[in-house]
């Protein structure tokens, strides 16, 4: 049954990790996105920065976000958010959302092996692996999702991640390089028990320039403890014009 939205009675809780070494390329406004969205449309929001070390209660977050980084930032948390995969896990599989933008996708595979040093170790939250390549992968990307809809980002890496055969990517790469400039695909969107993984490349940031998944993503956390909601309709002009030039661009 869908529920229509009631001022005062629905939040959205938010666990941004690693907030202070993870937000290259502006990631930092995919919250901004998401916060925005939800308190246009009378939803309250509450974000958790937390740091190394720092206890997380997984059952009492609906969206946990992972940033962006380099290598060294990257060497810095793997071990710290290897601590967290088996709550992260059970936390999704009982109804949370996670997205993951560049470093942060990585590590939800099984590893990252960079040109040097060991393999960092993944929390194995998707079936994923991902090797350092040696061409950078940069510019403005198009991805086309299976309901037809398009995402648009940027992306600057040199790091190559194959899914496994029975993950789903978010979509299919229309213009740039995607997950590895090979198989034509970009990030993970995965059901897992009752909650979703989004796991992407998209820079720039993505969620502000995609309004509709932002809504998505929203929503898929919300139905954790509130069930079906219905989004109230906002009015996208902007939001759908800085995504038609970025498409613009791409032509």
């Amino acid at each position: 049954m869908n529920n229509d939205l009631k001022t005062g009675t629905t939040n959205l809780r938010i666990a941004h990790l690693y907030a202070h070494f993870l937000n290259i390329y502006g990631d930092k406004g995919n919250i901004i996105a998401l916060v925005k969205r939800a308190n246009w449309r009378n939803i309250d929001v509450e974000v958790v920065a937390i740091d190394l070390n720092q206890k997380l209660d997984y059952n009492y977050f609906d969206i946990f976000f992972v940033g962006g980084g380099q290598d060294k930032q990257q060497q810095i948390i793997a071990s710290d958010l290897k601590s967290h995969g088996h709550g992260l896990k059970e936390a999704i599989a009982s109804g949370a959302v996670i997205l993951s933008v560049c470093g942060g996708y990585q590590l939800l595979g099984h590893y990252y092996r960079p040109h040097q040093g060991a393999d960092l170790e993944g929390i194995s939250l998707i079936d994923a692996f991902t090797v350092a390549g040696n061409k950078r992968m940069i510019g403005n990307v198009v991805i086309e999702r299976e309901n037809g809809l398009q995402l648009v980002g940027f992306e600057n890496h040199s790091g190559k991640t194959y899914l496994g055969k029975d993950v789903k990517a978010l979509g299919k790469v229309i213009t740039g390089n995607g997950n590895n400039g090979e198989d034509k695909l970009e990030g993970v969107c995965q059901a897992i028990g009752s909650g979703f993984v989004y796991g992407t490349y998209l820079h720039g940031s993505l969620l502000p320039k995609n309004p509709h998944l932002t809504d998505e993503i929203i929503r898929c956390a919300l139905r954790r403890r509130f069930g079906e909601i219905n989004l109230t309709k906002l009015d996208d002009k902007l939001e759908t014009l800085a995504h038609d030039k970025a498409l613009h661009f791409q032509a």
